[in-house]
C-alpha cells in the first residue's frame, strides 16, 4: 500500500506546474531560481519541443539546454521567498526549476547506469540513499547534506575529488558551492521531464561520504 501511495505521489509531482514545484522546494528551505527552458515556439509548456532549436537562452550551441538559470546573477537571486517565486513563474510559466547547491544540500551527479548500480548496492547494504532524481535518460542526481562553508577554507577543499571530481573519477560530478542542478519536473535536453525516484518528502538528506564509495565504485566498474 505504501508503494502505491508513493507511485501516485510521484505521478502527481510530475504533473504539477513548474511554478508550483518551485514553491514546494522553497517551502522545504531549498533555494530556487528560474531556469531557461527548451524552445517550443510557444509558452504552452505542454507543447512539443520544436525540432532544430535548443535552449530559450538563444545561445548558439548552448551546452546545457534548459538546464541553467536565466540570469547570470542567479547566485544573488536564488531565494525561498514564495511571493518572489510566484511572480517569476507568473511571468515565465515555462521556466525550468533550478536548485542552487552548496547552501542546504550538495548533489552527487553520475551517469544513470552507474547511479542505478550504486542504488541497488546501497539498498542491499541497508544504507539510506536519500533523495534521488533522474534527468532524462542520462544522469542521476543524489541529494546529500552540504559540506557548507567552514571557517577554514583550506580544510574544505580536502581532496581533488571535491574540486574536480571528473578528473579523479570519470563521470562523477559534485555540485556544491557556486553550482546548481535542474529539478523535477523540469524538461531535460531530451525533452523528457526530470523525475524523482526517491522523493525528498520521504527520504532525508544523507552524509555525502557514506554514498561516495558506492558511487565511485559504480562509476569505475
Amino acid at each position: 500500500m505504501v508503494n502505491v501511495v508513493r507511485r501516485r505521489r510521484g505521478r502527481a509531482e510530475r504533473r504539477q506546474p513548474l511554478g508550483v514545484a518551485a514553491q514546494h522546494y522553497a517551502s522545504m528551505g531549498w533555494p530556487v531560481c528560474a531556469g531557461a527552458h527548451l524552445y517550443r515556439g510557444t509558452r504552452d509548456v505542454r507543447a512539443p519541443i520544436e525540432p532544430g532549436r535548443g535552449c530559450s537562452c538563444d545561445r548558439v550551441g548552448c551546452p546545457a539546454p534548459g538546464a541553467h538559470p536565466i540570469s547570470p546573477a542567479w547566485q544573488l537571486q536564488a531565494t525561498v521567498d514564495l511571493s518572489v517565486i510566484e511572480s517569476w513563474w507568473e511571468a515565465r510559466p515555462e521556466a525550468n526549476v533550478i536548485l542552487v547547491t552548496g547552501r542546504v544540500f550538495d548533489v552527487l551527479d553520475v551517469p544513470v547506469a552507474a547511479g542505478s548500480a550504486a542504488l541497488a548496492r546501497l539498498d542491499l547494504a541497508g544504507t539510506a540513499a536519500g533523495p534521488v532524481a533522474v534527468l532524462g535518460q542520462d544522469r542521476m542526481l543524489f541529494f546529500v547534506m552540504t559540506r557548507g562553508s567552514p571557517a577554514d577554507e583550506d580544510e574544505w577543499w580536502s581532496c581533488g575529488l571535491d574540486c574536480e571530481p571528473e578528473s579523479i573519477v570519470a563521470g562523477l560530478r559534485w555540485h556544491c558551492r557556486d553550482s546548481y542542478v535542474p529539478a523535477p519536473p523540469s524538461a531535460c535536453a531530451s525533452g523528457l521531464p526530470a523525475r524523482w525516484i526517491r522523493s525528498p518528502r520521504d527520504h532525508p538528506l544523507p552524509d555525502a561520504l557514506r554514498l561516495l564509495e558506492y558511487l565511485v565504485d559504480a562509476c569505475e566498474d
